[in-house]
Parts: structure tokens; sequence; C-alpha cells
């Protein structure tokens, strides 16, 4: 018996000995082959990529060089950086709870509602479908002055001074964080009402009989039930606003992040690093300590978020 011949009886006992799990592990292996490889070359060899290019000097008319740590020093001694870092994390303070909080109010009540719960339900999730450029020039139109800005113009009937909105550094963030928040909602209510269909009657039936309040059901029965939902909405909420960058670019086209500044998220000054100022390697260090932001964000809350 040849070589070849040999292998295949040798290759062919040994599948035959092996049980039915065992084969069913292989083919599932083999089947999910693929599609990992594809996820690792799509997504984690851009991320090592960028931590090598974060130690170089590299731009779009020179080769990168190896300059170690400088670019993280850069960094920390930038006090544009430490502004927009401020930025972001208001975006992330600010707009997670509230976001959270009404797309749960709405979500409870909504949950109740029976006539017409399905239209209903599709209007509060188009926002979630509109294109964030669309949504921006709406909303910039709506903080421009009297008598073109529909805001001030409710404002001025109602006797109150107009308001600068996106002209001011200290209301431009806010201004900015209202139509992101608007965009979320509708995915948020969706993903909360799925979670509050979950929960069984029968728990509200018998906390019912037993006389607790709606406000002790909530309480105690609707959120702690509710917890796996909230989970995760809260690092995906997170996740979102720590990345905004749509709301900011497009509803102040002629001054993107600013005035001053003011509004400028991390993701928005690396995309300036990279393409308006062809700093690739400085831009890759900022997209580094974003990553690192985001994966300590995230594990700090589902540890919280675990332990309640």
């Amino acid at each position: 018996m040849s070589v070849i011949a040999q292998r295949e009886a040798a290759s062919g006992g040994l599948w035959s000995r092996m049980s039915l799990g065992q084969k069913q592990v292989i083919w599932a292996w083999g089947f999910l082959a693929v599609p990992l490889i594809f996820y690792v070359v799509i997504r984690f060899w851009p991320t090592f990529q960028a931590f090598y290019l974060s130690v170089t000097d590299w731009t779009i008319t020179k080769p990168a060089s190896f300059v170690g740590l400088e670019n993280y020093k850069r960094l920390s001694a930038d006090p544009l950086f430490w502004q927009v870092f401020r930025n972001t994390f208001m975006y992330l303070i600010l707009g997670t709870p509230i976001s959270l909080l009404i797309s749960f109010v709405v979500a409870y009540y909504l949950d109740r509602v029976r006539f017409m719960h399905s239209f209903i339900r599709a209007l509060y999730f188009l926002p979630f479908l509109t294109t964030a450029a669309a949504m921006a020039w709406v909303w910039r139109w709506f903080y421009q002055p009297v008598p073109i800005g529909v805001i001030n113009d409710i404002l001025s009937s109602l006797g109150i001074p107009q308001q600068p909105f996106l002209r001011s550094t200290s209301q431009a963030l806010p201004a900015v964080l209202a139509p992101a928040i608007w965009a979320g909602l509708g995915f948020q209510i969706i993903i909360f009402l799925a979670g509050l269909r979950a929960i069984p009657v029968t728990y509200y039936e018998a906390a019912r009989i037993d006389g607790l309040s709606e406000w002790a059901i909530l309480r105690k029965i609707t959120l702690p039930l509710l917890k796996p939902t909230l989970v995760f909405l809260v690092v995906f909420s997170s996740i979102g606003f720590l990345r905004i960058f749509d709301q900011v670019y497009n509803i102040n086209t002629n001054d993107p992040g600013g005035p001053l500044n003011s509004t400028k998220p991390l993701v928005l000054m690396i995309y300036q690093t990279a393409f308006s100022s062809y700093e690739m390697g400085y831009a890759a260090a900022q997209t580094v300590v974003l990553f690192l932001i985001l994966l300590v964000i995230s594990l700090i809350q589902l540890r919280i978020m675990r332990d309640r």
C-alpha cells in the first residue's frame, strides 16, 4: 500500500472512531472558520495596525518612522485634546441618562396603549432611520434666529429673549446633544418595549392581588426584571455618545466642533487630524486613546450593573 493510501486509511479510521458530538464540533468550526477569519481581518487587524501607527510619525507626504511614545506625550500636552476629552465625557454624562430615562418613560406608557400601538411605535422609531445629515440641517434651522428659527420664534412669542444656541460656547453642546438624543430614542424605546413584553403577566397579577401599588410594582418587579435590557442599553448608548460625530459635523458645517471647539468630540478631532492635517500617526494615537476609553467605560458599566 502506498503512503498516500495509508494516510487516507488512517484519516478515515480516525473520523470513523469519532463520536457524533465530536464530528458536530468539527463541522461547526469548519462553517464558522470563514466568517471568523473575515471578522478578524476586518476588525482586529485594523486595531492592531492603529496601535502600530500610533508610535510612528506618518503623514501623506512621507513614510512612517518609529518615534515611540512621542505622539502620546504630545497628546498629553495638547490643551485642545483635554478640551475635546471634556466635551466627549459631557456627551456621555448628559446623553446616556437623559436618553435612557426618556425612552423608558415613553416605552413604559406606550406598552399600556392598545389603540394604534404599532403605528405609534413606528413613529417613535422613524428618527432612528433618518440620516444624520438631514436631521442636522433640520435642527440647525430650528436654532436659527427669528424669523427663521422655530424655537426662537416660539420663545419670542412667549416674551422670552432669543437664545444664541449654536453661536454660544455654553449652549452649543446641549444644542448639539438634543438631536443626538432624539435620534436614538426610537431604538431604545423598541428595546425597552421588548424587555417589558418579556416580563410574565402573572408577576403583575400576583403583585396586584397582594395589594402592591404601581410604584412598588415598578420598583420591585419591572426594573429588576429589566436589568439585562438596561445593561445592554447603557453600554450601547454610552458607546454611541462617546463616538458621536455625525450630528456635530453636520449641524455646523462652517465650523465643525465650534464655536471655539466647545462641541468638538474626540472622533471629530481624529477625523480632522487625519484628513485635514494629514498627521496619521498622531490621529492613530488619538484613536488608541478612544479605544481604551470605550473599553474601560464598558467594563466598568458591566461590572457595576452586574453587581447591582
